[in-house]
């Protein structure tokens, strides 16, 4: 009689520790939602253009490696994250923090917290260049 319990003990917590893992995972996949706030042409310097955008991360979440073929500045409104540059190492940031992400380095963003993290970034440079480019 004490095996039925036990058994069922047994498989709630089994249940209850692939739910936490699953949740884990499947934060850890999302993308980062980027809304753009303003994209323009910079007055008197032709072929150049600021974009301006706010970046939300769920826990867990990672920008995924990338490189910036212009100039980033990335400034954190909410939240703590791990900021990485390939061959600097990694820092946390938190809210109120800012980071320039310079053109050609590699870098990944991860939320390891629990809760969000929101980002506002400002992008200058050539109008035909993308924002980000990912890296293998």
């Amino acid at each position: 009689m004490k095996r039925i319990p036990l058994l069922l003990s047994f498989t709630l917590l089994i249940g209850i520790a692939l739910g936490i893992l699953a949740t884990q995972a499947l934060n850890a996949q999302q993308a980062p939602k980027r809304t753009e706030l303003l994209t323009n042409d910079l007055a008197g310097i032709a072929g150049k253009r600021a974009t301006v955008y706010r970046t939300e991360l769920a826990p867990g979440g990672s920008s995924g490696k990338h490189r910036h073929p212009v100039d980033t500045f990335v400034y954190v409104l909410d939240g703590t994250l791990t900021w990485e540059q390939e061959g600097q190492g990694s820092r946390t940031l938190n809210a109120g923090e800012v980071v320039q992400e310079v053109p050609g380095g590699i870098y990944n963003v991860r939320n390891t917290g629990t809760s969000p993290v929101t980002l506002l970034v400002v992008s200058l440079g050539e109008k035909d260049q993308p924002f980000s480019v990912p890296v293998k």
